[in-house]
């Protein structure tokens, strides 16, 4: 099901949707932040197998370059899933959407926060989740550098 690339990297399969393509016969663009969702979605399930209680997070921002076009294709793209930064409240998460031809068609930055379930406001992250994500942290993940 996943693919671990290196360490701290998580290789996720997503499949696209015949309904993904618009008039020009590719990928929309707005489809990348759901493929994006699917992706982040399967890297907790797979680094935090053992969520802790009350653990919850809320997307506060997501940045996506994109960077070729992704044609519709029966093979599933490959997102590489890891974590760029770890704050206290939050973290952010870089994922690369990889098309079967290995060409790298878009790359998205997700700041999540964590949040008490009660109240709804920003809460550290927790010491065990802050331990699993520091073991996917590769500080020099991120967006492309614009010229």
């Amino acid at each position: 099901m996943f693919a671990i690339v290196a360490d701290q990297y998580l290789d996720v399969p997503i499949q696209l949707r015949f309904g993904d393509m618009d008039i020009n016969h590719h990928i929309n663009n707005v489809q990348f932040a759901r493929i994006f969702e699917e992706c982040r979605v399967r890297s907790f399930a797979s680094w935090l197998a053992d969520r802790p209680a009350g653990f919850s997070v809320l997307v506060a921002r997501q940045d996506i370059v994109f960077t070729a076009v992704l044609e519709y294709s029966y093979e599933p793209v490959i997102v590489r899933s890891c974590v760029s930064r770890i704050g206290n409240t939050s973290f952010t998460l870089s994922l690369t959407l990889i098309d079967p031809a290995g060409t790298t068609c878009a790359v998205a930055e997700t700041t999540m926060v964590s949040v008490n379930t009660d109240t709804g406001r920003p809460t550290p992250v927790p010491d065990a989740v802050r331990a699993v994500l520091a073991a996917h942290l590769v500080a020099d993940a991120g967006l492309p550098v614009r010229p």
